[in-house]
């Protein structure tokens, strides 16, 4: 039987149940397949997402603001620019009011708690589009297009090797929602939250998945299905830029990392890329990877959920 998964919140994918996840996932495949067939399907006629951007965007504005177009609705982008979001105004009232007027509420910002407090106040479902804790969007897609690839979730191991940022939170939550091993390999002192490593392992009690945090590549990558990375240096922190070239210098995802991990090993990124730092070109553009079918897989999964909770 589908759930209903009408006014929820897509803020954490912890807080997600394995059914609501595997509903998202085949919501994703049926709405890939119509956009294919270029088969109209309008669930969202008449309705509206406001989408908040305190961070610029390129994947995630387009994939929105396209997904609600394709599914027959409308989106309005709000910059920080625009709102009087936390100038004067408070988050709960612009919540209040932006309830009045939408149908859905998608935000990109740094504060994870921002996030937390709109949705409590919010009548309708918020979207967490990205925050600095967090990327459950980017996870799902993510999810879905290993999915595809390989034909199952269940006891495959993924490793990310880099900075233990929103990325590898949310790769963690996802991982073990789905019964999926992962490694995590970051330097010392960039290693994931304690707190959300905590959370992602009680998750992972419940499914089998084993959960490693790492900090040699090289053993990490070792039996690998999956090998994901991301930018050394996430927005907001290019102060930091110069000193994390020095410690991630050896946690480049390249040719010779590749060798020894399986043979049929995916990579993947969630883009941008840092090419020549984070990736090698010869592998981001090589036989293994699926970095730009992720990409086009965050249209189809934010459209199932829209689709889903609107």
């Amino acid at each position: 039987m589908a759930l209903d998964m009408k006014g929820k919140d897509i803020v954490s994918i912890h807080e997600l149940s394995r059914e609501e996840i595997d509903q998202i996932l085949d919501t994703s495949q049926t709405l890939k397949m119509k956009d294919k067939l270029k088969e109209i399907y309008h669930p969202l006629k008449g309705k509206t997402l406001g989408m908040i951007f305190q961070k610029s965007s390129t994947r995630t504005r387009v994939s929105f603001e396209v997904g609600i177009w394709q599914l027959g609705g409308y989106a309005l982008f709000l910059s920080a620019n625009d709102l009087q979001l936390k100038r004067g105004e408070t988050l709960a009232d612009t919540a209040r009011n932006l309830s009045r007027y939408l149908d859905g509420v998608m935000i990109r910002t740094y504060d994870h708690q921002d996030i937390v407090d709109f949705a409590e106040y919010s009548s309708k479902p918020v979207i967490n589009g990205l925050t600095d804790l967090l990327h459950p969007c980017q996870v799902l897609s993510d999810l879905f297009t290993i999915q595809e690839k390989k034909r199952g979730l269940k006891g495959l191991k993924l490793t990310y090797i880099g900075d233990g940022n929103n990325m590898a939170h949310s790769l963690m939550f996802g991982a073990a929602k789905v019964g999926m091993d992962i490694s995590i390999c970051s330097p010392s002192g960039f290693e994931p939250d304690p707190e959300i490593t905590r959370l992602a392992r009680l998750d992972a009690s419940k499914t089998g998945a084993n959960i490693v945090i790492d900090d040699d590549p090289s053993q990490a990558a070792q039996s690998a299905d999956i090998i994901y990375t991301d930018v050394w240096t996430s927005m907001g922190m290019e102060g930091e830029e110069e000193k994390r070239l020095e410690s991630f210098s050896r946690y480049q995802v390249n040719s010779s990392l590749l060798e020894k991990a399986n043979e049929d090993v995916l990579v993947m990124h969630c883009l941008p890329a840092h090419r020549g730092e984070e990736i090698t070109d010869e592998v981001i553009d090589g036989p293994h990877s699926i970095v730009f079918d992720q990409a086009e897989n965050r249209l189809h999964v934010q459209k199932a959920i829209m689709a889903l909770i609107m």
